[in-house]
């Protein structure tokens, strides 16, 4: 009745042999490391960089315990490794003056990597992500300026609405911006009312008013409320994708950049200990505008006189010639497709950066350059919340197809730079850091050692119950249990989850719940053997009866975990996937594995008098 099948047997060894190995990963820790990457387009860490390093820590009497090569998609990385955090900190002193001692063209900051052997890590056998509050790391939080994202949207539309009312032939005297609107003035009631019919039907973001605008005639543009939300959740969403392109161009390993509330995205760059560097990461974004240079002789009187005329802005041209420019944005970086570093294709010794646009962009340009010709159009780069004209020339043609060049008094440093930080995206809206916090190896070491320290706590104490309250049966319990956490274990490091405080909170709980099915089982084969039952049937009808109870409320438990995990985000989603995965380990392992353990056990005694259930 209790015989072991073959399969069974196999497929306990095979889940005891996977749990140890996927597991043993997670015990050989984490050493300190000093990484380098560039940020350059044009220059790529190569294998050739490992002997200079060597060199250099070799002559400043440094001893490391090995330096890897990495490539990967985002970016190649060589890796040295110490044994202790002031080795470190020497080790990248020393690196930064050998790799950067002309120009700055390493990245060269302090990481935390992973000590497994390379036997394991060829089996893809890799330790699971640690949390930023175990591994230590940097955390900000920065806040978007919403007013920002949707006065640059107002600033496109207004320039929308002039192109609007020039193809429909309807006249007007001028458009202007309020702080929070769009104001169109004109001579007659007629022009107005055809303006209205046109912008409410090719604008509809905007609500439009009739209003007296002085002694003329206007319309007042402004926001509808569902519209304004919407540009402020496209802003964020675009400002987290553009900060996860800009920190993955540099290689960090594991960010985590998400929302938090309406207005806020949190940064969290496990490993990276270096928080300038972490800042400049962040912090190097840049945002490609397009508008059209104003050359007139009012233009010119006006830099003259030292001011600024209404629907202007005034910046300085790459060599010190000040510039007037339109309000007016033709084209942003959203626009784009890509951007690569190269050379100017009428000067083959002048750096440039070649941009491609979408279709929108094409089209925009193509029609921007032919009703312009003769004019000036400048390419402005705005970058940490400063603006600079890069290039304003002469429209000489129109420029169909969508590939537009950058050039003129840039470097190959500058025009790779440039087109790296183009590539990452632009910033749909201004944002600032208002928390900054640096999390030290050792206080994520303290984390971890008293977070295991509770877990293992627990289990001796469920341990030691189990086996004095039920015998044999509490000591194959905890061999189930023992199971359980293996393959918790061994699942969190495939799936390359994230542990965090949260998620060891969640182990302790998967081992009460995981025990709380063993209790069950032997409570039943104790119902069974006290109604009369002789000891093998007494344990075939006990995990029968049980397992549906098991079932149901593990089920529900996991309706809970899922709900957790699907609407949670943050700790509370770290905790439910360690929750859900423990729930699925503790359902195999206090039912089948116990059993077959049992029946190993019992399963081939024809005589049984009595059962070691305490």
């Amino acid at each position: 009745m209790n015989r072991v099948a073959w399969w069974r047997l196999a497929l306990m060894a095979l889940a005891l042999g996977f749990g140890l190995l996927y597991t043993l990963p997670n015990f050989f820790g984490e050493q300190p490391a000093v990484q380098v990457s560039t940020a350059k387009a044009t220059l790529k860490v190569e294998a050739a960089v490992i002997p200079l390093v060597e060199r250099s820590l070799s002559e400043a009497g440094l001893v490391h315990q090995g330096i890897s090569f990495d490539a990967a998609p985002t970016g190649n990385t060589v890796r040295a490794r110490f044994s202790d955090t002031d080795d470190q900190l020497r080790a990248r002193e020393v690196i930064e003056a050998t790799l950067n001692k002309d120009r700055s063209d390493y990245v060269v900051a302090l990481n935390l990597v992973s000590a497994t052997p390379s036997w394991l890590t060829q089996i893809n056998a890799l330790p699971m992500y640690l949390g930023l509050d175990l591994r230590g790391g940097v955390h900000f939080m920065l806040q978007v300026d919403m007013a920002a994202a949707l006065s640059k949207r107002l600033d496109a539309l207004q320039g929308d609405a002039r192109t609007l009312l020039r193809e429909k032939r309807v006249r007007h005297s001028g458009i202007s911006r309020g702080r929070d609107s769009i104001e169109v003035r004109f001579a007659a009631e007629d022009q107005r009312a055809a303006a209205r019919l046109a912008l409410t039907e090719q604008l509809p973001e905007l609500e439009w008013q009739e209003v007296s605008l002085g002694d003329t005639l206007g319309l007042i543009g402004r926001f509808k409320p569902a519209t304004a939300t919407r540009i402020q959740e496209f802003a964020l969403k675009q400002n987290i994708t553009t900060l996860s392109n800009r920190i993955n161009e540099l290689g960090v390993a594991e960010p985590i950049v998400q929302q938090q509330g309406a207005d806020r995205i949190v940064v969290q760059l496990p490993g990276v200990q270096d928080t300038a560097k972490a800042k400049d990461i962040l912090g190097r974004t840049a945002t490609l505008e397009i508008r059209m240079v104003e050359d007139g002789i009012e233009a010119a009187q006006a830099l003259t006189e030292g001011r600024v005329p209404a629907g202007f802005d005034l910046y300085t041209e790459r060599g010190g010639a000040p510039l007037l420019l339109r309000k007016d944005v033709i084209l942003t970086g959203s626009n784009l497709t890509d951007a690569q570093a190269g050379f100017d294709s009428q000067n083959p010794l002048e750096p440039a950066v070649h941009l491609t646009l979408d279709a929108k962009g094409a089209r925009i340009f193509r029609e921007i350059t032919r009703e312009n010709i003769g004019k000036r159009m400048a390419i402005l780069l705005i970058e940490k919340g400063q603006g600079e004209v890069i290039t304003a020339p002469v429209i000489r043609s129109e420029i169909p197809g969508g590939r537009v060049q950058i050039s003129g008094r840039m470097t190959t440093v500058e025009a790779a730079d440039t087109a790296l930080l183009l590539r990452a995206g632009s910033l749909a809206a201004p944002m600032e850091i208002i928390e900054e916090r640096l999390i030290g190896p050792s206080l994520g070491a303290d984390n971890i050692a008293q977070g295991f320290s509770a877990t293992t706590w627990g289990f001796v104490a469920i341990a030691v119950f189990m086996a004095v309250y039920y015998s044999l049966f509490g000591v194959i319990s905890v061999l189930a249990l023992c199971l359980n956490l293996l393959l918790l274990f061994s699942l969190l490091s495939i799936l390359q989850a994230t542990l965090t405080l949260p998620g060891i909170a969640a182990v302790a709980l998967t081992l009460g719940m995981a025990i709380d099915a063993n209790v069950l089982i032997n409570e039943r084969v104790r119902e069974e053997i006290r109604a009369g039952a002789v000891p093998q049937v007494a344990i075939a009808t006990g995990y029968d009866k049980a397992w549906a109870t098991i079932l149901d409320s593990n089920i529900t438990t996991l309706i809970a975990g899922v709900a957790l995990l699907a609407f949670g985000s943050g700790p509370v989603r770290g905790f439910a996937v360690v929750h859900v995965l423990g729930i699925l380990t503790s359902m195999f392992s206090a039912v089948f594995f116990s059993r077959g353990l049992v029946n190993l056990w019992y399963g081939s005694r024809k005589r049984l008098g009595r059962l070691a259930i305490g």
